[in-house]
This record gives C-alpha cells, structure tokens and sequence, in this order.
C-alpha cells in the first residue's frame, strides 16, 4: 500500500491521491487500506516515516562505508544522498520529509526538518568528535532548513535537479558550518 501511495504520488501529487485509487493501485480491498490506515493523510504520514527512516539508514551507511577526510566531505555525502534519493524513490519528491503532510509528522514538538537536524547532529558528534553545544544544534539546524530549501529550488527548476543549484547548496552548507564550527574548518 505505501508502494502504490509513493507511485500516485509521483503521478498524480497529493491532492488527487485518495484511499480508492491506492487500494485500487495495490491490488487489495479498500477495507485492507482501512484496516491501517483512516485516510490518505495516515497513509502519506507512514511512507514520509519510512522514507526518512531510509535516508538515515542510508547516510549511516555512508559513514559506516567511506572515509570522510572531514564534516566538509560528509556534508557532500549527505546532499548526495537527498538527491539521490528524489531522483530513485517513488514518493520522495513528493514528500520530502513529510512538509507536505505534516510539519510535525517525525515528533509533535518539532518540526521535521529540526528532527532530521538532530538525527545528523548526532552522526557528526559520533563520526568527528564535535563538542555537543547548544550552538551546534542550531548551527545544524539553519544548515538543514538552508540545504532543504535549496535543494527544493533545484528540483523545481528541473525534474532531476538542476546540478549548479544541487553545487551551490553544498557551498552554501559548507560555508555556513565553516563559520559556524571555526575549528573545524576545512583546511581545502
């Protein structure tokens, strides 16, 4: 059901998604759809949970798979890793992190972005030994809003993201870190 909800999505965008037509898409009752969820929202809330579920089991990936000579190299892998997943899977670009839906969908006191904020927050503690600081969780925080910002732009002015804009973001992130976490600059 999540599959076939990604897929109209994509094709049709979320005002004409509707429970008939993903129970249609699926291949099953509209009552199997009812068993799990009560409208299309719930639905669209679930799939928004697995696809950031996804894209941090893919960024941990990364950092469990490549060396990153630096948060500088990391914050690279990351933005590759959000335009990877809009252009390969179904829904994602429909939904992002859920900012359709529901800002607060990942936690009701915190908006999406600021909960995906956290979770890569916690990977450069872990991977680059920053110190934990309230300016850290704000300096993350304004990146991941700026970078989501950006990288949306870059989509919209092209279906696969527009490559200069997906570039600038990295600068810009990378530039705003770097003032921000002066310590650790990138020396390149």
């Amino acid at each position: 059901m999540l599959d076939a909800c990604a897929e109209l999505l994509d094709e049709t965008g979320y005002e004409a998604l509707s429970t008939t037509r993903i129970a249609e898409r699926a291949g099953v009752a509209i009552g199997s759809v009812y068993q799990f969820f009560p409208d299309k929202r719930a639905i669209t809330q679930e799939l928004t949970r697995r696809n950031v579920e996804e894209f941090v089991r893919r960024v941990d990936r990364k950092f469990l798979e490549e060396d990153h000579r630096g948060w500088w190299e990391a914050v690279d892998a990351i933005i590759d890793e959000y335009v990877d997943m809009h252009r390969t899977v179904a829904g994602f670009k429909s939904l992002h992190f859920g900012d359709v839906v529901d800002l607060n969908l990942l936690d009701s006191d915190s908006d999406n972005n600021a909960v995906i904020a956290g979770r890569l927050r916690g990977l450069f503690l872990k991977e680059f030994g920053l110190a934990d600081s309230p300016e850290l969780d704000l300096a993350m925080l304004v990146a991941v809003e700026a970078g989501d910002a950006v990288l949306k732009l870059a989509f919209r002015r092209d279906s696969d993201g527009e490559p200069e804009i997906i570039e600038a973001a990295k600068h810009l992130i990378r530039g705003f870190l770097s003032r921000q976490l002066r310590s650790w600059s990138p020396h390149a």
